[in-house]
């Protein structure tokens, strides 16, 4: 099946104010400082900034990274933590024409040194002030404490001259904005280019789909080393000349004083951090939250379960809107509109200026309203892997088709995710899509999370349905109750024939479950690539 959303959009972004084109990313503080110059544009614990004095603090990192010896085309590391000075670094890197290479600081040292050697890096620069695990990640690398202007204390390590700067691509728009890699649950992390079409597509489109004005604050407490918290949040509410109020890292409590002390008035998350902020509610005995200013919630990143959703709504009195899109393509490719309430988990509508069809086992495309591969062609498809043709070959067609390698179905315009290709678990010859009995492990009342996985059984082609469960402190639940409460609600060839109960489950920065690490932990064979 084949879906065209509506009419192609182009590559030139314009602001509906003056029709100022905008090229590359560094063009929304431009307009912002022309439009809005004197009204918040960040703001964290430490201070804010308008948007005339975020323009001031990006020429003073240009005149910083010139010094040291940044070139177009080179990479730049950002190690980072939600920030104002990761903000400026970032703009006044793109202005260079260099590419930013954003690394959430949670990351191991094993990783982002893994991540330095891949991608060459000219510099790695470290938010050390606002960021005691960046700032770790500085003192092990040895790298050098300095003042960022107004940013405030940096480390940055010393040049590399041995790498070579990238070319540039004469279309600016087509020039790499950020290079982000992939948070590798179930395999080796990748390095995503993505330009600056593909962001100010995202920022553009996102930030209409919302309605946002210069009379909203954003609550951003999604990393902005990830591509949501980069062009969703950070650039759409630039684009709109919204305040944004930067969060380093998340804990309910002190999200709850910062949605009602700064009248956040958008709050985009993922499930896990809802379901902190629901059991959190639930110790406190809160059963509403009082935030009058508080006008959209909405959840991605990864599966949102029917009963996370419905308490979410409850306690917050709003609908939770589902979002579902993929780093490869900026990320979005899909999203509930705050016009149209779900009671289901749809992800929502494709976004306008998308293609996508769905493609069954067969290379084919499947009838209308049947689960294929989920293809998509547009605006917010990356550019390729970095260094990495090969795979950039076997996702993107010479037509421009980027395949999710997501299984999917289109419902009366509303996309539903059913699971990745490679998670699809072939039991007794039926198809076992994970996500369908995650929903109902997490459905249950003392489950927090639940985690699906198909492993070889033995001495047979055939695989088993294995699951990993976490409960709610203090919870006596044992698997036999699982095992039954599934059994209840599921066909019998998806009812999992193991289920383990783990303490937590390993998370990566944007709240996806690492299952690939689960299986480890347990001793079980791998996923497969």
């Amino acid at each position: 099946m084949h879906f065209f959303a509506r009419p192609q959009m182009t590559t030139t972004f314009l602001n509906q104010s003056d029709n100022t084109q905008l090229t590359r990313i560094g063009d929304i503080v431009k307009l912002r400082v022309r439009e809005t110059p004197d009204s918040v544009a960040l703001a964290e614990l430490s201070g804010s900034w308008t948007y005339a004095q975020l323009a001031s603090a990006i020429a003073e990192a240009e005149i910083w990274i010139a010094k040291r010896g940044v070139r177009p085309g080179d990479r730049v590391m950002i190690v980072c933590e939600n920030c104002r000075a990761f903000v400026a670094l970032l703009f006044a890197i793109t202005n260079a024409d260099a590419w930013p290479v954003l690394i959430n600081a949670r990351l191991s040292a094993g990783e982002v040194e893994k991540i330095r050697e891949h991608c060459g890096a000219r510099l790695a620069i470290y938010t050390s002030d606002a960021s005691p695990h960046a700032a770790e990640h500085a003192k092990s690398a040895g790298a050098a404490i300095c003042q960022l202007g107004e940013a405030g204390s940096i480390g940055v390590s010393e040049r590399n001259d041995e790498v070579i700067p990238e070319p540039l691509d004469a279309c600016i728009a087509d020039r790499v904005a950020a290079l982000i890699y992939t948070s590798g649950t179930t395999g080796t992390p990748k390095g995503v280019m993505l330009t600056h079409k593909n962001l100010l597509y995202m920022a553009s489109t996102s930030s209409q789909i919302r309605k946002l004005t210069p009379n909203d604050r954003l609550f951003g407490i999604l990393p902005m080393s990830h591509s949501v918290g980069l062009s969703v949040v950070l650039l759409g509410g630039l684009l709109s000349g919204s305040a944004i109020y930067l969060s380093p890292r998340f804990d309910p409590i002190t999200a709850r004083r910062a949605l009602e002390k700064e009248r956040i008035t958008i709050l985009l998350g993922v499930p896990a951090m809802y379901a902190q902020i629901v059991e959190y509610a639930k110790l406190r005995g809160i059963t509403k939250l009082d935030l009058p200013d508080l006008r959209i919630i909405s959840s991605s990143g990864a599966p949102l379960h029917p009963a996370t959703k419905a308490a979410v709504e409850d306690l917050f009195g709003l609908p939770l809107h589902n979002g579902y899109g993929i780093t490869e393509c900026s990320p979005t490719i899909a999203q509930a509109v705050p016009e149209e309430q779900r009671s289901d988990t749809s992800v929502g509508r494709i976004l306008p200026g998308l293609e996508v069809q769905f493609i069954g086992s067969d290379g084919q495309q499947v009838t209308a309203g049947e689960v294929g591969e989920l293809h998509v062609r547009g605006p917010n498809v990356m550019k390729g892997y970095y260094r990495a043709p090969e795979e950039t070959a076997a996702v993107i067609d010479r037509d421009g088709w980027f395949n999710t390698r997501d299984l999917a179905r289109l419902e009366d315009g509303a996309l539903f995710i059913v699971g990745r290709t490679k998670e699809l678990i072939v039991h007794l010859g039926f198809n076992v899509y994970p996500a369908e009995v995650e929903s109902v492990l997490g459905s249950h009342t003392e489950v927090v999370r639940a985690a699906v996985v198909g492993l070889p059984a033995k001495g047979s082609a055939d695989e088993d349905v294995v699951a990993f469960v976490e409960l709610i402190p203090g919870s006596s639940l044992m698997t036999d109750d699982l095992a039954r409460y599934a059994a209840q609600r599921l066909a019998q060839y998806k009812t999992p024939s193991q289920i383990y109960i783990v303490p937590t489950m390993p998370l990566t920065p944007t709240g996806k479950i690492k299952k690939a690490m689960l299986l480890q932990t347990a001793g079980l064979t791998a996923l497969r690539d």
